[in-house]
């Protein structure tokens, strides 16, 4: 746990991270979409339960995980029902009413790979709009440079996997390509017929990602249009990913 952070007050976070991610008019959730989690410390962290509605959650619907106990599940044949004990069992407290997310093999997965602190996973309306279209790859050209200082370098794209471990598997696969290619962490994931994730060290730099993750793709659609996206080129993301001002601007997102 970072100095002068308790469990506390990291749940408090998470749940206005998650009221922000949840409001109406964002258009990234309906319902009892996405999920969103917060390490608390290298063994534990907070995960949205099943069925808690980002919107309205209180504390009481997040659940505090044994992150090591629900990572041993990729590398396991486990069944659903497997899977359902094991996350049953993964709960710091047994005497927790709240049953945490199918994703939350995924959320321990990324925990285990990156630097994240805070994750939000949403369905937003534009993003899916792309992602469930025959362009679904194109969601990763970079047009704006304001979308490299706030996304990254790169972003990673997960062909449609069934949720739960085999998902949480294919996504640890592709992470570990983009790290191995880019030496750095990713910021935003594109699961393709499903939805964002946007991973922060901060629950405000998710908060920025997701935003400007909307905002991308609302900008490429709206290009088809006019006869289709303008890509940067690999010269002009890597000027702009590696320019000293923007590290300074990058530094202020997060």
């Amino acid at each position: 746990m970072m100095p002068d952070r308790t469990k506390e007050s990291i749940l408090e976070e998470l749940v206005a991270l998650s009221h922000h991610l949840g409001e109406e008019q964002r258009e990234l959730l309906i319902v009892g979409e996405g999920n969103t989690s917060a390490r608390v410390d290298e063994d534990t962290f907070f995960v949205k339960a099943s069925g808690a509605n980002l919107r309205s959650a209180g504390p009481e619907g997040f659940v505090l995980i044994n992150r090591r106990m629900v990572v041993k599940l990729l590398e396991s044949d486990a069944t659903d029902d497997d899977v359902k004990r094991v996350l049953y069992e993964s709960r710091v407290d047994p005497q927790a009413k709240a049953r945490p997310s199918v994703e939350t093999v995924l959320h321990a997965a990324l925990y285990d790979l990156t630097d994240a602190s805070f994750i939000g996973h949403s369905h937003p309306i534009a993003v899916n709009g792309v992602l469930c279209s025959v362009h679904a790859q194109d969601i990763l050209g970079h047009l704006m440079p304001d979308e490299i200082v706030v996304c990254g370098v790169a972003s990673v794209f997960v062909p449609y996997t069934d949720p739960g471990v085999p998902l949480a598997r294919e996504v640890c696969a592709r992470v570990k390509e983009f790290q191995n290619r880019y030496g750095e962490q990713p910021r935003t994931l594109y699961l393709q017929n499903h939805g964002l994730f946007a991973i922060g060290r901060s629950a405000r730099e998710v908060q920025n990602v997701s935003a400007m993750a909307v905002k991308h793709a609302r900008v490429l659609a709206s290009t088809y249009a006019l006869g289709g996206p303008k890509f940067l080129s690999e010269h002009d993301i890597s000027r702009i990913h590696t320019r000293p001002d923007e590290e300074v601007r990058r530094a202020q997102f997060k």
